[in-house]
């Protein structure tokens, strides 16, 4: 059975959260940017968390964030991670650790191998590669082709046109620390409870 760990990111209903705490990924993502259609407010995240299985990690996604927000959404135990999945610069990432006590992942958008370059500026504790495209911040559905031959600097997260039929192959190919999943698990924009099981068993190498 794999080690790698599951994110189930953009989680927003009350359903979602049934469906986690039944297959039990290691990791969920709240989406705090008003601007993704899986967005939620402070207050739907401080609800959906109190539903969470204790035993599961929320994890909440920023892009170009005040800081304030991330430091009160730590504070009040609404997430457990912060991901950054903006152009938050080397500088900021530096300052804001002063701020929280909580794990930090930094997203970067692959657009070429030099995008894999210098990431150990960013001191976080883990990296999370996706797919660049042009003025999108993640949830593209589109995987990025370059061959990870790169030593990176912190534990990797592999993100970007993920779902049932193609995870194993990727674990495989990249031995991350963990694989995040967002429309690959969803049905008409829904999570999807089937496809949630479905990603999580092959992931994992089990059979459904």
């Amino acid at each position: 059975m794999s080690s790698v760990k599951v994110k189930i990111c953009g989680l927003r209903r009350r359903e979602d959260i049934e469906y986690v705490n039944q297959y039990k990924p290691y990791f969920i993502g709240f989406v705090f940017y008003e601007k993704s259609k899986r967005a939620v407010s402070v207050a739907q995240a401080q609800e959906l968390k109190q539903l969470l299985d204790k035993q599961i990690k929320a994890v909440g996604v920023f892009v170009n964030a005040e800081p304030q927000l991330i430091v009160r959404l730590v504070a009040s135990k609404t997430i457990d991670l912060v991901q950054l999945h903006g152009d938050e610069d080397a500088a900021y990432c530096r300052s804001l650790r002063k701020l929280i006590s909580v794990p930090l992942i930094k997203a970067v958008r692959v657009k070429d191998k030099s995008s894999l370059k210098n990431l150990e500026e960013y001191q976080a504790d883990y990296l999370l590669l996706d797919t660049y495209q042009a003025g999108v911040y993640g949830g593209t559905g589109q995987r990025f082709n370059v061959e990870l031959d790169a030593k990176l600097p912190a534990p990797c997260f592999i993100a970007g046109g993920l779902d049932a039929e193609n995870a194993a192959e990727i674990v495989q190919k990249t031995q991350p620390f963990a694989v995040d999943v967002s429309g690959g698990v969803e049905t008409d924009g829904f999570k999807d409870s089937k496809k949630i099981a479905a990603f999580i068993a092959s992931v994992r190498g089990e059979r459904q």
